[in-house]
């Protein structure tokens, strides 16, 4: 039996940022992730100015892929807004590996199946065991499964599905577009470029929404690769092999901690209401996981912002878009 002071079920940006704090201020913790790292994580890459501050990043000393797009490019039903608010890109299996090793946590290759409580400390299938348990494992996490779902049951009127695919491309274009409501999308389309030669691109749209409508996200990745190539913004990529995925945007967040167990991250549905960012709410919110097991303080995510655009109006109308009909498409249905 591995014993310890924390145990955290998840490698990603909110596990890593918790065992960060955590070990800095000379706590065991003992991540545990299904993945050994660097793992393929699917994910557009980008991360906001807040998510460098949170993290205390200087670019320059991050020894990989790092882009900066002064500009963001959206397409709106035949309109164009140019915003110039920089923003970066990195490539995640990077990413995600640099974060875990920084934390200095150890880190165990382990497929979590069983989580029990025995004699006021949490143990992890009979192998691992601590008076602390963080779940940020992410839209599946196991310690939502067994403690959370039951009392904080996440909205099938959140849940966006996404299809994306990152590869070797020599793009021309350094800004970031966006292409939202395409074609009736609930959602939106990006190109987003990467340093050294890469390119992520993908589609992501609310769920029920394309269920009520009888389409699927394949048929809008089609659409986007079709407007890409109109633009001269995909020239000849080759054979593109996109994956899907599904995450849930910000909901009630009220349960998130029970006796000492916490969850983080995707695990607690934390993606923007808008743009469906995940980075940073998941590096805040594992950080606070950490301050409330050090300190005692309450866990709360009151403050943790539901939204990316620091814009009221884009803010408005995109969670009307993406979070209003979806609710109205779930009570419709029959």
């Amino acid at each position: 039996m591995r014993d310890c002071d924390v145990i955290v079920v998840g490698g990603g940006p909110a596990g890593a940022a918790c065992a960060a704090r955590l070990v800095a201020a000379g706590r065991d913790a003992v991540v545990l992730d299904r993945a050994e790292f660097p793992r393929l994580k699917l994910c557009a890459g980008w991360i906001t100015p807040e998510v460098l501050a949170d993290l205390g990043m200087n670019p320059g000393d991050y020894p990989h892929r790092f882009n900066t797009f002064s500009e963001i490019v959206a397409h709106v039903k035949g309109l164009t807004f140019k915003l110039r608010d920089p923003q970066h890109s990195i490539r995640r299996f990077e990413f995600d590996a640099w974060l875990l090793a920084r934390s200095g946590a150890e880190v165990v290759v382990h497929r979590v199946r069983d989580i029990a409580r025995e004699g006021g400390a949490y143990v992890v299938d009979g192998a691992f065991r601590a008076p602390y348990l963080v779940g940020a494992g992410g839209t599946r996490c196991p310690v939502y499964r067994t403690l959370f779902r039951a009392v904080n049951p996440k909205a099938k009127s959140l849940q966006a599905a996404t299809m994306e695919h990152e590869f070797p491309y020599q793009w021309h274009d350094p800004r970031c577009h966006l292409w939202f409501l395409e074609k009736g999308l609930p959602g939106y389309g990006w190109y987003v470029p990467k340093a050294d030669g890469y390119l992520n691109i993908g589609v992501g749209g609310m769920a029920e929404q394309l269920k009520r409508r009888g389409t699927d996200i394949k048929h809008y990745w089609r659409v986007l690769l079709a407007r890409l190539s109109t633009r001269g913004l995909l020239r000849s990529p080759g054979q593109l092999a996109p994956k899907g995925y599904s995450y849930y945007l910000r909901g009630d967040v009220s349960t998130v901690r029970m006796d000492n167990a916490y969850i983080a991250g995707d695990a607690a549905g934390l993606a923007t209401r808008d743009l469906c960012e995940g980075i940073g709410p998941a590096v805040r919110s594992g950080q606070r996981v950490a301050e409330s097991i050090l300190n005692g303080s309450p866990y709360r995510l009151d403050d943790i912002h539901a939204y990316s655009s620091s814009h009221p109006l884009v803010r408005r109308a995109l969670e009307y878009l993406f979070v209003a009909r979806s609710e109205r498409a779930v009570h419709r249905r029959p």
